[in-house]
């Protein structure tokens, strides 16, 4: 006898299957009405071949990994299981031989932007291993999984494919071989695609702004992001705080961006270790150790990081990583001479 709700069931499955992207029988991704108008604005607004460039999407891949990828980020994992995935000695050992074979570069860098030397050596230590491990995946398949399959971020995951598009073109790159992190982020520095448009400088002046296999152009761009996002040259990053009371939950509550003054510090319960300027503005940042939480205070350098990345884990690993390089290269210094 025939199980018509088994034959419903087997239907339903391979209708399921069907409508996967990337499945063997998939229409091209163009003729999603999403991606059409997508291509139908591209060709309105900056001029693009509809041909070529429906060719350029139809030749991406829907990844389901990189879905997954970007909903688990390293950053949702507690301070004392993220801290020691960046800070270890093979990544500190490179980032002291970092800046001994870029020391003009990067000494120019922070005379030219205010940003120091090893700032800039730890965010590329934490992004890519200075420039080691730039990503695996294409950036047209990261871009186009995340603009038209992953609803959540949908509208700024297109805002980055046209970026993309525009940055390809732009310097004479083929979007379709580039490769990057899984949310598209490229080059030594893991730009994304806007902050390459906006941020990245030629700077070795051979007039290209490669981040991809120029570390000059790297180590400026860098510093280039930072200042324009707020740096503050020869001011600290981050201090060591005690806490006491319950009135720091309010600190905490206050969030990332500095907003209490130092001399208001007291009436939360909270002390710096270091001695601190009275009307500078700071933020209660919590991290939690294996056993209880730690407490820092991020001055206005800390949030300028987290414009690079918006955790506070973050921040700290590439503060605590520039720390342990500088004082790397301080002892390398002492036992040459």
């Amino acid at each position: 006898m025939i199980d018509m709700k088994m034959i419903k069931r087997l239907i339903g499955l391979f209708l399921i299957v069907m409508s996967v992207p990337g499945a063997d029988a998939d229409p091209p991704l163009t003729s999603q009405p999403a991606v059409a108008a997508f291509v139908d604005e591209m060709a309105h607004k900056h001029g693009f071949d509809k041909e070529r460039l429906s060719q350029i999407i139809n030749e991406a891949q829907f990844q389901q990994s990189i879905i997954d990828a970007i909903t688990r980020p390293a950053e949702s994992k507690p301070w004392y299981e993220y801290r020691p995935i960046f800070i270890t000695d093979s990544r500190i050992e490179h980032g002291v031989r970092f800046m001994g074979d870029y020391k003009d570069i990067l000494h120019r860098a922070e005379t030219q932007y205010g940003v120091p030397a090893e700032i800039i050596t730890a965010i590329l230590g934490v992004e890519t291993f200075y420039g080691e491990r730039i990503g695996r995946h294409r950036i047209i398949d990261s871009l186009v999984t995340l603009a038209f399959g992953y609803p959540a971020r949908g509208d700024f995951f297109r805002s980055e494919l046209e970026a993309y598009l525009l940055l390809t073109r732009e310097q004479h790159l083929d979007p379709v071989s580039m490769k990057g992190s899984y949310a598209g982020a490229m080059g030594l520095p893991q730009f994304i695609s806007s902050s390459y448009r906006s941020y990245a400088v030629d700077f070795d002046g051979d007039g290209k702004k490669d981040l991809w296999t120029d570390p000059a152009d790297a180590i400026g761009s860098v510093a280039n992001y930072l200042k324009i996002h707020g740096w503050q040259a020869h001011q600290a990053v981050a201090v060591h705080a005690r806490v006491s009371g319950e009135g720091f939950r309010d600190a905490l509550d206050m969030g990332i961006k500095p907003s209490i003054e130092v001399a208001q510090l007291r009436k939360y319960g909270i002390a710096p270790d270091k001695r601190l300027d009275k009307h500078l503005k700071s933020a209660l940042i919590q991290l939690e150790a294996k056993s209880g939480y730690e407490y820092w205070l991020g001055l206005e350098n800390f949030y300028v990081i987290t414009r690079y990345n918006h955790s506070p884990l973050y921040a700290m690993a590439v503060y605590q990583l520039s720390q342990a390089i500088k004082a790397g290269k301080e002892h390398e210094i002492a036992v040459n001479n």
